[in-house]
């Protein structure tokens, strides 16, 4: 049964009648070496026309990555994490970036990961931190700048588009993947109509617009429902009025208190 993706093409109408502009972007994590999946990735990421922000893990990044990525500027590396390791107690939530460890450990963590991916990247690396399972200490935010960061993503609407002086928070919105489930596509309906609510928050008024609205991807975990439901999904958001945020685009700073 495919999708009825009606709900979606009616909002994007809405969007179209008040002359609303949707930012967008496309996130898509746990990179550590050219693999079929990623070379998957990269030819929708191609075809699409919409870059994807690839977070590679850092302490065990290979160097036919970089290699690969030199031909593929469209794949955009940004760091991830340290080693994607969880250090919190069984009965809580995965994280490697909150204080189950002391923050001068995180902090160095978070730095090694930056100075690995500047040497395997250069240039092509965007400044972003996006923590293992996008969750991560304030005080750990609060450094982020301090170490050269210029943006975090993690999950949901956020709550502040500056968390730090000099940092931007560009999140990502929704993941088309059962994780607790199935790990297989959650119910494609669903998705929509989770899609539509998002925008809808936007359009009238009630969550942030000038945020991102942010696809997130697990390139290493996709079968074929997936895939298909992903490359449905951008290209309907690319039918609407809509922005590609970048990295570089510095109207993310105006109004940056720093």
């Amino acid at each position: 049964m495919k999708p009825d993706w009606t709900p979606l093409r009616a909002e994007l109408a809405l969007w179209r009648q008040a002359g609303l502009t949707l930012p967008l972007w496309w996130r898509d994590d746990d990179a550590v070496t050219v693999t079929p999946q990623l070379e998957q990735l990269s030819e929708l990421s191609h075809t699409l026309g919409l870059p994807v922000y690839l977070a590679v893990i850092p302490q065990t990044a290979q160097t036919d990555l970089a290699d690969a990525l030199t031909s593929t500027p469209w794949l955009i590396p940004v760091v991830h994490g340290w080693a994607h390791t969880n250090h919190a107690p069984a009965d809580e939530k995965k994280a490697e970036f909150r204080l189950h460890r002391p923050l001068e450990t995180l902090r160095t963590e978070a730095e090694a990961g930056l100075n690995r991916l500047q040497d395997l990247f250069g240039q092509s690396l965007a400044p972003m931190f996006v923590p293992p399972w996008n969750r991560i200490a304030g005080e750990m935010i609060a450094e982020l700048p301090k170490l050269g960061y210029r943006f975090l993503s993690t999950a949901t609407p956020r709550k502040s588009a500056y968390p730090a002086d000099g940092l931007a928070q560009v999140n990502t919105h929704l993941d088309p993947i059962d994780w607790r489930g199935t790990r297989s596509l959650k119910d494609p309906d669903a998705l929509i109509e989770q899609t539509v609510g998002l925008l809808k928050d936007r359009r009238e008024g009630r969550s942030d617009n000038d945020e991102p609205f942010g696809v997130l991807t697990h390139h290493l975990v996709h079968d074929p429902d997936i895939w298909a439901f992903t490359h449905d999904l951008i290209a309907q958001l690319l039918e609407a009025p809509c922005h590609l945020w970048t990295a570089h685009d510095t109207s993310e700073f105006q109004g940056d208190p720093a």
